[in-house]
């Protein structure tokens, strides 16, 4: 293949704090491309969403040494969702990998993603079958694609994190969605084409400390229900039903035990109570799964931009 014909691979790698991480992805993806796939032309982009460390510092210095690198600042932290979304539609290679920088995402599985792509495949993702993350963490995980599954009229992905390759055709897609609140998993899962699933084992993380806390996963959550279900309103319905016919059931009870045992009959206050209580709950639990549905609406109908940039290096 000649120099004029080479394809470019685009590696697109998200950072949040990772300075312990970044110099070291970077020289492996850099090493495994130049190792398995010397027939290719290579970027690296690094889109890093206004770490607190020294991880900036780190890429700059790396993209000073490598013309092959470039990289996106935020100038804020937008989320989990946002900035590697922004960072996959800014490469400009035929395909596109996306790798984490903790080393979770295996680096050597780059070179079957791109044999699986050049059979003809447009996306090529990586999908977890055991990890090495605390065993409790991957259950829940488990429990939760599951679920969602079940739920969702598009047929999700289980164990799918967005570690992946995506032909231009699909970068392409994505440019033209203008979604302010992309989920990735959903749109390979919604919109994607026929997709090859490599498996694979995550190991634990290099090095520095996970991200996720039950906040952003809790958002995670929620970003797929109100995307991609009916199920949080038709729950709310059908308990709405269910809790008056109960309510119904137990008034002719309570009524008839009145009737047959007149004024021996005496059930105190605690029924009441109960019922309150009960009925209180359920009323705050629906609020909030209808509130979720609205501030989904209220964040696309706002159509602000995915990410504010605050400088970019080697475009």
């Amino acid at each position: 293949m000649s120099e004029t014909q080479k394809k470019t691979i685009s590696v697109m790698i998200p950072c949040y704090n990772e300075e312990e991480n970044a110099r070291p992805i970077y020289e492996a993806v850099r090493d495994e491309l130049k190792k398995s796939c010397p027939s290719y032309d290579y970027e690296i982009l690094f889109i890093d969403n206004k770490s607190q460390d020294r991880t900036r510092e780190i890429i700059e210095e790396i993209c000073s040494e490598d013309k092959n690198v470039k990289a996106i600042f935020n100038s804020k932290n937008f989320g989990q969702f946002n900035s590697p979304y922004y960072g996959m539609i800014h490469t400009s290679g035929d395909c596109t990998i996306t790798i984490c920088a903790d080393f979770q995402d295996p680096v050597e599985l780059i070179p079957k993603f791109i044999e699986a792509w050049e059979k003809g495949y447009k996306i090529v993702i990586g999908k977890k079958t055991r990890s090495r993350e605390n065993p409790i963490m991957y259950f829940l995980r488990g429990c939760y694609y599951k679920l969602i599954r079940k739920m969702s009229s598009v047929e999700m992905i289980e164990q799918f994190t967005g570690f992946g390759l995506y032909d231009r055709s699909f970068i392409d897609v994505l440019r033209e969605l203008d979604d302010p609140t992309p989920f990735i998993r959903g749109i390979v899962a919604e919109l994607g084409p026929e997709r090859c699933e490599i498996e694979y084992e995550q190991p634990k993380r290099r090095a520095g400390k996970t991200h996720n806390n039950f906040y952003t996963l809790y958002d995670a959550a929620m970003l797929s229900f109100t995307s991609y279900t009916k199920a949080g309103m038709r729950i709310a319905t059908f308990a709405g039903f269910g809790i008056a016919l109960l309510a119904f059931v137990v008034g002719i009870i309570y009524l008839a035990a009145k009737l047959v045992l007149w004024d021996s009959f005496t059930a105190g206050y605690a029924p009441m109570m109960i019922a309150i209580f009960f009925m209180g709950g359920v009323q705050l639990a629906m609020l909030g799964f209808l509130g979720e549905y609205i501030m989904s609406i209220n964040t696309r109908v706002m159509k602000r931009p995915l990410v504010i940039e605050e400088k970019r290096i080697n475009f």
